[in-house]
């Protein structure tokens, strides 16, 4: 069964039932997280008695989950299509990694490998929206909506047509076309099932007019943050990916470093969650990587708040950005976003339009990789970091690819020539 003890506010720090289905919570408006009672699944699991990596998706960590899918009652809500369970290929052939003598690595969330999971919609939200799906399932909730910049809303498709369920999404109309037109089919195929309302230019724009239109009828918002914990726990998956054990060794160990293109900063809250957790289970120590969110210079709200030394950010206008998944211009959840990052030693960064596209050139004609516009970003920072010292020789270095360069055509083909 699950260990879920409680729902608890990311600012307030007050506790709720865990099985209430609430949005941000009403003292300030914030988000919650699902708060996991450890130390009873280590007493009734001991000697990681919850951990099956002969499963090859993200529910090999069984009782470390929200839901067990080792437990029946837990299972039948699931809606498990290979998420998670990704590949972390070594990258140590990149020239920026190579000269600089970085153990690089690239946790790869859009291409399948053979022996490994497969994020069905070639995205790393499979993980937070199949953790969605199956909470929604739980508790009875029948129509959800969400506003996206494009991934989250093709990934809820799937996961809830799959499930049962009835979604509204939001998209800006900009939206690269393999996304939108996956959404768009599944609308035009399921009418009573599938809504996609196009709205822009920003993921706040598509928010509002859900909140205004289809939350007063009925309709549970899975927002960014907005809903209570889910989609946190479906990415933390991918921290607890980034610190198990390699094939033959059985000692849980983190990078001196994880690189990751930040939007909402949904992965940034769950990674840090899931490396608590295995501290508290007594696995790794209290170490944690230097956390580097990387944006666009042409939307960056964290990068702005970070420098600045604010404690959340500021909604500003941006030219908008290729990696169309960092188009977004403020979020609720900033706040402990800066926080994990501040408190982690590593920092806020951005990077040119022009070299996030000079990267992603670079790495499909040398090696015919699918990287998505946000993997290439976190790649063309590389430079700044080492000069920054962020970066040091010898360090053991992961990026996140959030997906696969396949859902940007047409918008990036020009850069494949």
């Amino acid at each position: 069964m699950s260990h879920v003890r409680c729902l608890r506010g990311l600012g307030s720090g007050i506790e709720y039932p865990a099985d209430q289905p609430m949005n941000l919570d009403p003292v300030d408006g914030r988000p919650v997280e699902m708060l996991l009672d450890v130390e009873r699944l280590a007493a009734e699991q001991p000697n990681q008695a919850w951990y099956d990596p002969r499963r090859k998706d993200m529910w090999r960590f069984g009782g470390l989950m929200a839901l067990d899918a080792s437990n029946t009652d837990d299972a039948r809500h699931i809606v498990a299509l290979g998420e998670g369970a990704t590949p972390l290929l070594d990258y140590l052939h990149h020239p920026v990694a190579a000269r600089a003598g970085l153990r690089l690595a690239v946790k790869e969330e859009g291409k399948a490998h053979a022996g490994y999971g497969a994020n069905p919609t070639r995205s790393f939200k499979d993980r937070g929206m199949a953790m969605v799906v199956a909470q929604a399932r739980r508790l009875g909730i029948q129509r959800l909506a969400v506003p996206t910049q494009g991934n989250a809303g093709d990934s809820l498709t799937r996961y809830a047509l799959a499930g049962g369920l009835s979604i509204v999404v939001a998209m800006p109309e900009d939206t690269p076309m393999p996304i939108l037109g996956n959404v768009a089919a599944a609308a035009h195929r399921f009418p009573e099932r599938v809504v996609l309302e196009l709205v822009g230019p920003t993921i706040r724009e598509a928010g509002a007019l859900l909140k205004q239109k289809y939350i007063p009828r009925g309709y549970f918002s899975v927002a960014t943050f907005q809903e209570p914990g889910w989609r946190i726990e479906g990415k933390k998956s991918l921290g607890l990916e980034l610190a198990e054990p390699a094939v033959g060794s059985t000692r849980w160990s983190l990078p001196d470093a994880v690189i990751y293109p930040t939007g909402g900063g949904t992965g940034v809250l769950g990674m840090w969650k899931a490396w608590g957790e295995l501290e508290a289970l007594g696995l790794i120590d209290s170490k944690r990587p230097r956390m580097i969110c990387v944006q666009s210079a042409a939307m960056a709200p964290l990068v702005d708040a970070f420098e600045k030394g604010e404690s959340d950010t500021q909604a500003r206008p941006g030219t908008g950005t290729l990696a169309f998944g960092l188009n977004v211009p403020a979020g609720v959840g900033h706040f402990r976003v800066l926080e994990i990052v501040r408190a982690s030693g590593g920092a806020a960064v951005s990077v040119q339009e022009e070299e996030i596209a000079a990267e992603l050139s670079r790495v499909w004609k040398q090696t015919h990789g699918w990287i998505s516009p946000e993997g290439a970003a976190c790649l063309a920072a590389m430079p700044q970091l080492l000069d920054r010292r962020l970066l040091r020789r010898g360090e053991r270095v992961v990026v996140v690819n959030t997906g696969s360069a396949e859902k940007y055509l047409p918008a990036i083909r020009h850069l494949l020539d």
